[in-house]
């Protein structure tokens, strides 16, 4: 289970069974002596080989030191034979010196010995870097932040994984490494196929190759790939059934990308488009709360039952409530996780699991009531996020006066 569960996570490093702890060497080795002997001995026999690995957290020690660390163990029944480059069994001492660089301390303030277990999955923050990515976005979403999304939403192997906000694709990416055939919406044509000004430093068009399927080429992962097309969030284009295992999306909150939707030429609030094919369409703003609620609409609509919805919800922290969290009678929520933006903005990570058939009643079962009323109009979050700053912008202007 351990193994597993390190298999799929960016959050951790390692992990250990633990064999001892303590504030000091002393505490440490009286921990060992005390831990049961018939839980060590399969480690330790004979005809195993093993190594010792010290790691310290804020301090670098010479190798003299970590060799005497090393023999202060002899206590511990090693029967086995040392093997550095490939041993059987990996044993670690783990040394805390604090989290402040420029105080490092003499003494750790606590020390760990564990039998190793597994590694985590943090170099795919590294081999999948937004910064080495062929096509991006303004908002292309942390490599990090992507794969949390995928775990939340339990993709696994040949599930099918939909993203109604696809932009270029970095949420896709992340489910197909897990094995899973990925597909999209957006709404922007552009974006869709790979034209118009590129959001790269130093380029001014986006190059003949850049779209979503190059991205999933340049790691592999192509054969995952069924398509992007593009389309309103707001106006489902799928045959009715239970189609997608996870739905794993990041809306657009109208900070960075526009919130809209297809409109008709009778709306009052509209503008015509044109993009470098000579497409045209009409699109209105489209609000919040309606983003949201669509999603969730569509998600008791078109997951399979135990699918999950994960996706991002912008929050003004004065005003968070938990009530404000949108809900649907077919989506039981799961986990509300925060990443702080700035000190008065956040953004939530919801995770919904369907645990309902979706009939005909259930298609307006939500209400807008006063509860919801951060969401109801067009960029009220957009304008809490830029008060914030323009706020701050004034202060730090005050403060230079003084």
């Amino acid at each position: 289970m351990a193994r597993g569960l390190m298999k799929r996570t960016v959050c951790a490093k390692s992990i250990f069974e633990l064999w001892g702890h303590g504030r000091s060497a002393g505490e440490l080795y009286a921990s060992l002596k005390s831990y049961p002997m018939d839980k060590m001995l399969p480690y330790l026999q004979s005809d195993s080989t093993y190594k010792i690995h010290i790691h310290t957290f804020n301090k670098t020690l010479t190798q003299a030191e970590k060799i005497k660390k090393i023999d202060a163990l002899e206590f511990l029944p090693f029967n086995g034979k040392v093997n550095l480059k490939s041993p059987e069994h990996v044993f670690w001492i783990l040394e805390d010196y604090g989290m402040d660089p420029n105080n490092v301390l003499e003494e750790p303030l606590d020390l760990y010995f564990g039998r190793w277990i597994a590694d985590g999955q943090r170099e795919l923050i590294e081999s999948y870097s937004v910064k080495k990515r062929h096509f991006i976005g303004n908002t292309s979403m942390d490599a990090c932040l992507s794969f949390i999304m995928a775990n939340h939403g339990r993709v696994k192997p040949n599930d099918v994984v939909f993203d109604p906000f696809v932009g270029t694709g970095g949420l896709l990416i992340s489910s197909a490494h897990f094995g899973a055939y990925v597909c999209g919406t957006d709404i922007d044509y552009n974006t869709i196929h790979g034209l118009g000004k590129a959001s790269r430093k130093n380029q001014k068009w986006r190059g003949p190759d850049e779209n979503i399927r190059a991205n999933l080429r340049q790691y592999g992962l192509e054969k995952y790939y069924l398509d992007a097309l593009v389309s309103d969030s707001s106006k489902p284009i799928w045959r009715k059934g239970m189609l997608f295992d996870a739905i794993v999306t990041d809306p657009p909150y109208g900070i960075r990308e526009a919130t809209r939707r297809t409109g008709s030429q009778k709306e009052t609030v509209k503008s015509a488009e044109r993009s470098t094919e000579n497409h045209i369409f009409i699109s209105s703003s489209y609000h919040l709360s309606d983003i949201f609620f669509d999603l969730l609409k569509f998600a008791a609509e078109y997951l399979v039952m135990g699918g999950r919805l994960v996706y991002w919800l912008p929050i003004y922290r004065p005003e968070y409530t938990e009530e404000i969290i949108p809900r649907h009678p077919c989506l039981k929520l799961i986990s509300n996780c925060e990443q702080m933006l700035s000190s008065h903005t956040s953004r939530r990570l919801i995770t919904m699991e369907k645990v309902k058939e979706f009939k005909d009643h259930d298609q307006n079962s939500y209400s807008l009531d006063g509860r919801y009323m951060p969401y109801r109009g067009h960029n009220s979050f957009r304008e809490k996020y830029f008060s914030g700053v323009t706020k701050r912008i004034a202060k730090e202007e005050k403060d230079n006066q003084k």
